[in-house]
């Protein structure tokens, strides 16, 4: 990923000009040049697509998967979702605390984070670490991803 440039914003949203319908492509777009979304992406986004910045901010917080800082080296993702609670999930976050990682961590190095539905249901407890996912993850696994 590149280093955040408004010139090179401007190039990744320049198909959105004046679409107010596509503030959530737009800042998709600029999440995979830049892996996140700069705050001064937020004011472009808004020009380009013209709609407020309240109306950027709002999409931007409303779905989480979008980042307003650059990603940790390592994306540390476990599954909340019922089916995967039922199998062990618990016990997922508690071996990720126990090795000093828990839920909400985030530094430069490592962020661990709830998610609701990795799309694998079957096959819980459900981690990913950096966009591979892994089912049926033992704890051992969730303690090795933080090392």
């Amino acid at each position: 990923m590149e280093a955040w440039s408004a010139d090179g914003a401007r190039v990744a949203l320049r198909e959105y000009t004046s679409d107010p319908s596509k503030v959530l492509v737009a800042l998709q777009s600029l999440q995979t040049r830049y892996g996140y979304v700069h705050s001064d992406g937020v004011q472009l986004v808004a020009d380009i697509c013209n709609v407020s910045r309240a109306d950027v901010h709002g999409v931007l917080t409303f779905y989480h998967e979008l980042r307003t800082a650059p990603p940790a080296k390592k994306q540390i993702r476990v599954c909340r979702a019922e089916a995967c609670q039922a199998v062990g999930a618990r016990d997922l976050e508690s071996a990720l605390a126990e090795a000093g990682h828990p839920v909400g961590w985030h530094t430069d190095d490592v962020s661990v984070e709830a998610v609701y539905c990795l799309g694998i249901c079957a096959l819980g407890p459900v981690l990913e670490v950096d966009g591979a996912v892994k089912g049926r993850c033992p704890t051992t696994d969730a303690t090795e991803a933080v090392t």
